[in-house]
């Protein structure tokens, strides 16, 4: 995509450049700053065929606080729901884990539930659109055998179709009385009884507390609610479910997973760790179906052998990497994704890119020339430890700081600005001038050679 002739909806554009400036990952326009990471995302997409084909997959994305874990979720998460999946993601927390007391497992559900998306809702709120779907897709069936809604007929007609469709899942933990709620969902709709529609949709999200709770509001005995303990196998039953409904599959992105490396708590901790390892081994062993879960955090909650997963011994003997490993070369079928750092190409290029998107919004010409692009991208890399320790964060974040600046003061001269925050260009020795490039080599570079003028770059 050539940045030049972006034209992004300026709802998007406003959004995603505020998040952005505020070290915030935006839920959507993603795509339009995507650069590099190019064998990470296509690993990730052939998950996606893998859970289309009726399989399942479990991935986990290492790499430190700012590297894009966050942003590499939202942007698979956005290819997912593109490509006809049911996606759900959630942001573990103090008060959201895998497991644990006051409901901390079902908390982590309901926002599941609460950010599932589909094409027609990317946003979230997708649970009762989808199920309407469904719905209208039986309307039109049972329309073409003749049977319209003021028939007498209808009501059982819709009835009959949604139990043929859910007869498999009761053969499933909690299958029963998901399918039960279901079938209940539908019939208040062909009979227009907004009351029990609204209890069906309560319970399949987890919102009751307890069964008799549940039986009072949906009129019926239930044998079971979704509370912390079984939130996992219902996940698994969406899965299948959202197959039989049109959809590819579910795909589950559960993030800031370091929230669970920090309970300091050894056995609630690992109560969570063997909630992990359920899901790891139900997805790898065909327990699972349809069924995608990647999970995004820091080398410290994986790598810990105190308090990360490496600290239970049979996490450790699954994620750690193989001998071969060792060799610096990158395994992308392994579970565990470790996130490089980008190159000083792809820097540049995403430079090149939010100059051009800051542009579009303000209505300007380019705020700062190429020259200024890379003499800022030389700045920021030269300061000591930067190598390592930089991350795209705190450049995206320190660059539209910058053009802001030049933005809302008309006097700021961009050589004192970056004089202030490092050596003015102007001292650079030939060393220096090059040395912006000097690990775009073709094992970490994924654009051209440093002759080219930034205007030039591939995107």
């Amino acid at each position: 995509m050539d940045g030049k002739e972006m034209k992004v909806p300026k709802r998007i554009l406003n959004t995603l450049l505020s998040s952005l400036a505020a070290g915030v990952v935006p839920r959507s326009g993603a795509p339009y700053i995507a650069i590099g990471r190019k064998e990470e995302i296509g690993s990730l997409l052939g998950n996606l065929d893998e859970v289309a084909e009726g399989g399942a997959a479990v991935r986990f994305l290492i790499g430190r606080y700012g590297s894009g874990k966050s942003f590499l979720i939202q942007l698979i998460r956005g290819y997912a729901t593109d490509r006809g999946f049911l996606t759900a993601d959630a942001d573990l927390s103090p008060e959201r884990r895998l497991s644990g007391g006051n409901d901390a497992g079902l908390a982590t559900y309901r926002e599941l539930m609460k950010n599932l998306s589909s094409k027609a809702s990317p946003e979230g709120g997708a649970l009762p659109i989808v199920l309407s779907r469904y719905y209208a897709t039986l309307q039109a069936e049972l329309l073409g055998q003749n049977l319209t809604p003021e028939d007498p007929g209808f009501v059982s007609g819709v009835v009959s179709s949604v139990g043929k469709m859910l007869d498999e899942l009761e053969g499933y933990v909690g299958g029963f009385d998901f399918a039960r709620v279901l079938a209940e969902y539908f019939r208040a709709t062909a009979e227009d009884n907004a009351e029990r529609r609204s209890a069906c949709l309560c319970w399949l999200r987890g919102e009751f507390s307890g069964k008799t709770e549940a039986r009072a509001a949906l009129g019926f005995r239930i044998g079971s609610v979704i509370d912390d303990e079984n939130w996992y196998d219902y996940l698994k039953l969406w899965a299948i479910l959202s197959r039989k409904i049109g959809y590819r599959g579910l795909i589950v992105f559960i993030d800031e997973c370091v929230n669970l490396y920090k309970i300091p708590n050894r056995i609630s901790r690992e109560a969570n760790y063997e909630k992990l390892l359920a899901i790891f081994n139900d997805t790898l062993q065909g327990r699972a179906r349809s069924l995608g879960v990647v999970f995004g955090g820091t080398p410290q909650f994986l790598e810990d052998t105190r308090r990360g997963l490496f600290s239970y011994e049979a996490l450790r003997s699954r994620l750690q990497d193989g001998r071969f490993s060792e060799a610096g070369y990158q395994n992308l079928s392994a579970p565990v994704i470790r996130l490089r750092r980008l190159s000083d190409v792809e820097l540049l290029a995403l430079i090149r890119r939010l100059t051009i998107l800051f542009a579009q919004k303000e209505g300007i010409a380019d705020p700062v020339s190429p020259e200024q692009m890379e003499t800022f991208l030389r700045v920021t890399l030269d300061r000591a430890g930067a190598d390592e320790m930089v991350t795209p964060r705190e450049i995206i974040r320190d660059y539209l700081t910058m053009l802001s600046i030049l933005r809302d003061n008309p006097d700021a001269d961009f050589e004192k600005l970056i004089a202030s925050v490092g050596a003015p260009s102007g001292q650079s020795t030939p060393d220096a001038q090059t040395s912006l490039f000097a690990d775009a080599t073709p094992e970490n570079a994924s654009g051209p050679k440093p002759s080219v003028s930034v205007f030039d770059l591939d995107l």
